[in-house]
């Protein structure tokens, strides 16, 4: 049975908003500044047991606030979030290189981290040096870098610019060469920030395949990106933070299902304002679809302009969970319109047989006319695809094959040269 090992309980993290302190250029100027530096000292160290009871201080930030969470041995965990929710100070804390304010963050287990790009690495030194002093710092013996040094390098395929120093590689060569030493560490506890973002995508997937290499082997992972679809592919449970609190923590699907709500707009009486005049009142006849793979799909909708136009437009987007568009249309496009005129318009659209994986799906629209788009509604409606045999074969369609499926028309030939020979 899988035991925690991190324990994270009533974790905060203040920060003093800093101001600049005034020089004094009299002596009678130093004087009163030495003399006044106790309180200072002393209101420093009260940010320290600053509560919300109390009422706070102005220049005092909480990048965390009351998170408590416990890991198990060998669990994969996403953090996302919007900038400033707190992801990477949670990760400072967690690794070691900030003291909370309060509450208390335990690890248990060998740890290694990779926060920010270059962190650890000396720009005078080569990337051998730097190989063999970053692991030192990180924990590895000259006997374990000797034996890994070659898969080191290889990995991080700087091996040509081995002997240059590091001032001269890219953000994303050093990279390169940083996580090469995170991940060879063999840790018990991987820490990997959103600097994978800097590497080429050929890095990126080698460094998921590497990390799914680590949890595979009964190690723990902790994995913070803006890549929801990273998020998705490489882990078991995901955490949102919000404000330096947390928002969400659960299955995969869910936090990102929570996070994006968040995100996404929400359309409040079915009206889309777009500028000071133009408005329209837009209304579904359903505000969620259900569907099987096999039925054919569409929508209607109502919408009136205070003004009357001419030859109005729609266009849609669709969404899967992870926020990526799956598949779009617009009648602009296709230069399809009523050729009338008016403020009250009713609009249907066929989709027909629009293969979607069973899944959740989010609908955004944009109305306007063959030369102008005048108002956009994100999260419209939703699209539910229930799980179903589309193909009447005894076999439900594998959500690893993407958000569509196709219906080919499939000839087998015999080959006769190959036949003839046999």
């Amino acid at each position: 049975m899988s035991h925690p090992v991190i324990s994270v309980e009533n974790l905060s993290k203040a920060y003093r908003l800093g101001h600049k302190e005034e020089v004094p250029d009299t002596i009678t100027g130093a004087a009163k500044n030495i003399l006044m530096a106790p309180w200072r000292n002393f209101r420093h160290l009260r940010s320290h047991s600053i509560t919300d009871a109390e009422g706070g201080e102005d220049d005092t930030l909480w990048a965390l606030k009351d998170v408590s969470f416990e890991i198990n041995q060998g669990d994969v965990v996403g953090i996302i979030g919007r900038n400033g929710a707190g992801k990477s100070t949670l990760l400072k804390v967690l690794s070691r290189i900030t003291e909370p304010t309060s509450g208390r963050a335990v690890i248990r287990g060998r740890v290694s981290s990779l926060l920010e790009v270059g962190t650890g690495f000396h720009p005078e030194l080569s990337g051998r040096d730097n190989i063999y002093m970053n692991g030192t710092i990180l924990g590895m013996t000259k006997r374990e870098i000797d034996r890994k040094f070659d898969e080191i390098v290889d990995f991080s395929g700087v091996e040509k610019f081995l002997d240059t120093p590091t001032k001269r590689y890219s953000s994303g060569m050093q990279v390169r060469l940083a996580f090469a030493v995170a991940a060879h560490l063999e840790p018990e506890i991987l820490i990997v920030d959103e600097v994978l973002a800097v590497g080429d995508f050929d890095f990126q997937e080698k460094c998921l395949r590497k990390m799914q290499d680590v949890s595979s082997s009964g190690r723990t992972v902790i994995f913070v990106s803006h890549n929801l679809a990273a998020i998705g592919t490489l882990c078991s449970r995901a955490i949102v933070l919000s404000k330096g609190a947390i928002q969400a923590s659960g299955t995969v699907s869910d936090s990102i299902e929570e996070y994006l709500s968040g995100s996404r707009t929400k359309i409040s009486g079915h009206s889309v304002r777009c500028g000071e005049k133009q408005v329209f009142v837009v209304s579904s006849e359903e505000r969620e679809i259900h569907r099987k793979c096999e039925e054919a799909l569409s929508f209607k909708l109502q919408f009136q302009t205070p003004d009357p136009i001419e030859n109005p437009s729609c266009g849609f987007i669709i969404y899967d969970k992870s926020n990526a568009p799956v598949v779009g249309g617009s009648s602009k496009f296709q230069r399809q319109s009523s050729g009338g005129c008016s403020n009250t318009w009713k609009l249907t659209c066929d989709l027909g047989h629009l293969p979607l994986s069973p899944g959740n799906y989010t609908v955004s629209i944009w109305l306007g006319t063959l030369n102008h788009d005048l108002a956009k509604a994100a999260n419209f409606f939703d699209i539910t695809i229930d799980d179903t045999d589309p193909f009447n074969c005894g076999f439900a369609v594998p959500k690893s094959w993407g958000n569509l499926f196709w219906r080919g028309n499939w000839h087998f030939e015999a080959d006769s040269i190959a036949a003839a020979q046999k």
